[in-house]
């Protein structure tokens, strides 16, 4: 019965297992061919077999991604910012908030492994309070934020050990800017004309950009971008990326803005290439770090920096572009 679902080859394979047990050995090779298999994560091989050999189907994808787990996440989020948007503005402000929170508190975290010890307390304080400053006064309120954030997380840290202080700083002030500041240009972009819709194109754009990249890199992604960053990313993938976010930056712009479709289309790239490049900003961290992922929060994601890592930069650069896009009106 197992022969009948076995690969090509598999007629050898059982030839050296009976020439291998009637050496008093236990089929050593087909053994590692099983679990060669199950670690290559070849989706297109695993798709081609018959659906009765569950265990196969199991096989990790390239990608290496708990699928239906991301996927019940990823919706509970966008339901969560959904809600923010068009009926409970403050919603908004606190889911950025948290995840500021918790960004930063992740970061904290990760740089302990080499020894930079940030106070995770006023740090993680002032990245729940920066979001919240921006929902309430917008970049005015921000700045003051900002301000704020930095001096209470020197003066902490003033009154601790002096060894590593100037790392310990510097770590809270990459935390803060990275994870917290990047994000509440969310609430800055709220405020302007058509807001939410404006906040949901980026969004959208940004989800499109990590959901068409990696089902194209999954099945033909051949070619890694930068192999000692993050060999998973393939050009194959970054164009699956290119051209997907495209076609949903065009339908946003023309008919959740109003707008042209080379605002769309413009605003659609930009915010693919600052994706990928949150995306290796990340790998590169968690690389000098010697990390797989910077928490494990979400299911099927990793922490919330594993998830939020290309929104951050998709976020500013969407503010950027929609002043520049209001001012050459």
């Amino acid at each position: 019965m197992a022969a009948a679902y076995a690969p090509k080859g598999s007629d050898n394979r059982s030839s050296a297992s009976s020439q291998g047990q009637a050496d008093g050995r236990r089929e050593p090779v087909a053994k590692q061919s099983r679990v060669e298999l199950l670690n290559t994560g070849n989706l297109r091989e695993v798709i081609k077999r018959p659906w009765t050999r569950s265990e196969e189907h199991r096989a990790p994808s390239k990608a290496g991604r708990n699928l239906p787990a991301a996927i019940a996440v990823a919706v509970v989020l966008i339901v969560t910012l959904l809600v923010g948007l068009f009926l409970f503005p403050l919603v908004l402000a606190l889911l950025a908030g948290t995840a500021a929170g918790i960004g930063v508190w992740e970061i904290a975290r990760s740089l302990s492994y080499r020894g930079i010890g940030i106070p995770r307390i006023p740090a993680v304080i002032a990245a729940l309070l920066m979001p919240l400053a921006a929902y309430q006064g917008g970049a005015q309120y921000l700045s003051f934020a900002v301000v704020l954030s930095v001096t209470l997380v020197v003066v902490w840290r003033a009154f601790g050990p002096k060894e590593g202080m100037v790392l310990s700083i510097m770590g809270s002030v990459f935390a803060l800017v990275w994870a917290s500041f990047l994000l509440s240009a969310a609430l800055l972009l709220y405020h302007s004309e058509d807001g939410p819709l404006k906040i949901l194109t980026v969004v959208l754009l940004a989800v499109s950009s990590d959901t068409f990249g990696y089902a194209v890199g999954v099945v033909w992604g051949k070619h890694p971008m930068a192999p000692r960053i993050s060999p998973k990313k393939s050009w194959e993938g970054f164009a699956g990326s290119l051209g997907g976010a495209v076609i949903v930056g065009i339908l946003c712009s023309v008919f959740l803005l109003g707008d042209t479709w080379w605002q769309g289309a413009i605003l659609a790239m930009a915010i693919v290439a600052v994706s990928t490049l949150g995306d290796f900003s990340e790998s590169m961290v968690k690389r000098e770090l010697g990390i797989k992922d910077m928490g494990t929060l979400l299911p099927g994601h990793g922490g919330v920096m594993d998830r939020i890592d290309s929104i951050l930069f998709a976020v500013i650069t969407g503010y950027v572009l929609f002043e520049l896009f209001a001012i050459l009106a």
